[in-house]
């Protein structure tokens, strides 16, 4: 947040190729969901919190696996979850966790 905030987009990168290293650890842990998302877009062209949709990844032993190879917005706009809102994140990391006995109402 902090590098896209002054605009250094380089910064900005690194820092995520730096928590993208941890991600191997992290699976190695086998959670029953790992999901990975940001509370707002701060793009570094703008230097400033932006309108932007955030990038949300989900990984379960039921994810589907689409075919998005790459953690981007662009490439996660075509993912099996769309766009939605942000008070449904529990609800899918539960249900992709086998936590729910029944999804919706």
């Amino acid at each position: 947040d902090a590098a896209g905030e002054d605009g250094d987009f380089d910064a900005k990168v690194r820092t995520l190729e730096e928590l993208d290293r941890h991600v191997p650890a992290l699976l190695d842990m086998k959670p029953d969901v790992f999901m990975v998302a940001g509370d707002h877009a701060t793009p570094a062209i703008m230097a400033s919190h932006s309108w932007h949709p955030v990038p949300f990844l989900l990984h379960s032993k039921l994810t589907l696996g689409e075919g998005v190879e790459c953690f981007s917005e662009r490439a996660l706009g075509s993912g099996s979850l769309g766009r939605f809102q942000a008070e449904h994140i529990m609800l899918q990391a539960m249900s992709h966790a086998d936590k729910l006995t029944k999804f919706g109402p």
